[in-house]
């Protein structure tokens, strides 16, 4: 059983336990339960009603974020050729080809997105078991192989706030929001868009109630649960 520190503790006691709290409570309840002294992410846990285990109920999709993440992203392209000379041209951090799969197969992993083209996925691929353990992995569904011309909207997509959701083993979507030094709004702005994208991924064999619950927390503290109505109502809002 995991032992929580006193901080911990005393965070908890603002938390009602039985009680769900609106999306603009539950931030403001997020942002004065995290006194550690570095800046906190603030997450969305989402559980889903689906099974794992049945290839038609997994969730993967892309949310845009209006606000950011509030932290620099290292976009690393793989390319070649012209390809090459459009993703430095868009912002991209890393650009390369065979030697840059080499540095990753002999550890290097200093960047947060990777994108190729399709041309470069034959050496990629051999990439997949470092890579796709860290959710790097570059995969047509999520929008990280593209074409080259497509590749100045994917560079400025992930460094202004692109985020990758996908269902995990036991059924729920986790996803960062923000900061909490963000502003209410924005945080709020940023778990719409989320709920949105994850309302759209809803997979053809999902079977009765998709999203069952929701719970907002930060990177040390507490979680707080939502109103799965209000919650939901974001995606329209």
């Amino acid at each position: 059983m995991t032992k929580h520190g006193k901080r911990y503790q005393e965070a908890t006691k603002l938390v009602e336990a039985e009680r769900v709290y609106s999306p603009q409570d539950a931030i403001e309840l997020a942002k004065k339960v995290a006194t550690v002294k570095f800046d906190e992410t603030v997450e969305l846990h989402l559980r889903t009603g689906l099974d794992p285990r049945h290839a038609d109920q997994q969730v993967r999709g892309v949310a845009l974020l209006p606000h950011g993440l509030g932290r620099r992203v290292r976009v690393l392209v793989f390319a070649q050729g012209e390809a090459e000379r459009i993703a430095s041209e868009a912002g991209a951090d890393i650009v390369g080809g065979d030697e840059l799969a080499k540095r990753i197969e002999d550890g290097w992993l200093e960047f947060d997105v990777a994108i190729a083209i399709p041309e470069m996925m034959g050496r990629v691929g051999r990439l997949g078991r470092i890579l796709g353990r860290r959710g790097l992995m570059p995969n047509p569904r999520s929008g990280t192989v593209i074409a080259a011309q497509d590749l100045p909207r994917a560079i400025r997509d992930a460094k202004q706030g692109r985020v990758e959701f996908r269902l995990d083993r036991t059924a729920i979507i986790h996803a960062p929001v923000g900061k909490v030094s963000f502003e209410p709004d924005k945080l709020l702005e940023n778990m719409g868009s989320i709920v949105e994208a994850v309302v759209k991924a809803k997979p053809s064999g999902a079977k009765g109630q998709y999203i069952r619950s929701a719970t907002l927390t930060t990177s040390m503290g507490p979680g707080i649960r939502l109103d799965l109505s209000s919650t939901l109502t974001l995606a329209s809002a």
